[in-house]
């Protein structure tokens, strides 16, 4: 198969934007820029041979080989080794998370343990309230200023050499792409293994374009030169967007209004066939459990409750130990519930090979899925979805150039 170039992955929709290839080729013309669409997309360069074989061999965009072959994979939510709901103990990192606080629990034990050095997460920018940036954070203040869901692009993996470079043990905390994008990392590079203790994802249903929280601070009636701080999400569950303006006043809007009816519309191409929203390839992943109405996730503001699911062996006795030390508290959950609370990441994993299929129907070229018991979960839905999926695929797929 020949390896892929830049062009090719961004132009047929590809491109998740995690930064991968622009941490792994290492050229300091080859980085990470926001393009006018609003998704931030690796520019600069023209590939040499041996460069796009690295691009073909850490993107997690373009091939993605899963662990379906291993006895506790679940075609729908991946390896599952324990599956609970929960919620920190400390009040303060519960209010302030983005679920249950379960995520930013582990990350302040691990620090405050001494266990890892510091911890890489994204945050809001200090240049602009509304963009991200990755950080690493090695105390309990400045974890719980990184708390909360951040919707709007970012390539965390673009700076990891920075942090690798340190020689420190870190963990990492990131969207699935990112942490199926460094697992295809440490392929190549040993000091991953070595040096990233735990892997952490939390559950995503894609990421909006910086249109999109352009679109709800217009909705709000708050200028973006205006705006000194942006929240797409935290402070109580499941949290209200806010946006805060230069005199101090601000404005908010309930999340069914700000992911539902606004952010949700800007997804990026590559979100939209993602066979792996769960984070898979993460030692934990984390979620909203939503209490269910009508059949429906209720969005309902009360105290935090993520769902966890723990994949490894390492994440196993990472859990047992927050269980033990009272980092969090849990109850264990039958795994046909995930889908009543997270009802989106079973439909999309189901309809994969169909969008997949009218991906490449329009553009004779497509991703790469293995081992992700996708064909299985096909098989199983019903056609007439599964013709709809792969026809509005193909439809849209035709133009010059997808996001």
């Amino acid at each position: 198969m020949t390896a892929p170039s830049l062009a090719e992955i961004i132009d047929n929709g590809l491109c998740a934007g995690c930064g991968a290839c622009v941490a792994a080729i290492d050229r300091p013309d080859l980085s990470m820029q926001m393009r006018d669409d609003g998704y931030l997309r690796p520019v600069g360069v023209v590939l040499t041979a041996p460069e796009r074989a690295i691009l073909g061999a850490v993107c997690p965009g373009k091939t993605l080989e899963g662990k379906a072959n291993a006895p506790d994979y679940h075609p729908l939510w991946g390896p599952i080794r324990t599956l609970a709901t929960g919620h920190a103990i400390d009040p303060d990192v519960r209010f302030r998370g983005s679920s249950g606080g379960v995520l930013t629990a582990l990350a302040i034990g691990l620090v405050e343990s001494g266990e890892v050095d510091f911890v890489v997460a994204n945050t809001a920018s200090e240049d602009d309230p509304i963009d991200n940036r990755t950080v690493a954070r090695g105390d309990r203040d400045g974890l719980l200023g990184a708390a909360g869901s951040r919707y709007a692009p970012s390539s965390p993996l673009a700076d990891i050499e920075r942090h690798l470079a340190t020689g420190k043990r870190f963990a990492f905390v990131g969207k699935p792409c990112d942490v199926a994008g460094l697992a295809r990392m440490a392929k190549r590079d040993p000091r991953i293994d070595r040096q990233v203790a735990y892997r952490f994802a939390f559950f995503c249903a894609g990421v909006p374009s910086r249109r999109g929280t352009l679109a709800v601070l217009d909705a709000l009636g708050v200028d973006h030169s205006d705006c000194t701080r942006f929240q797409y999400r935290g402070d109580g569950w499941p949290g209200l967007a806010r946006a805060q303006r230069r005199d101090g006043s601000s404005e908010s809007m309930d999340y069914s209004s700000s992911w539902g009816t606004i952010l949700n519309r800007y997804l990026q191409f590559r979100c939209k066939i993602c066979p792996d929203g769960t984070g898979e390839f993460a030692d934990i992943a984390c979620a909203d459990a939503w209490y269910g109405k009508d059949g429906y996730p209720d969005f309902t503001e009360r105290d935090g409750r993520s769902l966890i699911v723990v994949r490894s062996a390492r994440g196993e006795a990472l859990y047992a130990r927050a269980l033990a030390e009272g980092w969090i508290t849990c109850a264990s959950l039958d795994v046909g519930e995930i889908e009543k609370m997270q009802p989106y990441q079973a439909a999309r994993k189901r309809n994969v090979v169909a969008r997949a299929a009218g991906l490449f129907a329009a553009r004779r070229t497509g991703p790469v899925f293995r081992r992700l018991a996708l064909l299985r979960l096909a098989l199983a839905a019903r056609k007439p979805q599964q013709v709809r999926n792969a026809t509005g695929t193909f439809k849209r797929s035709r133009g010059k150039r997808i996001a």
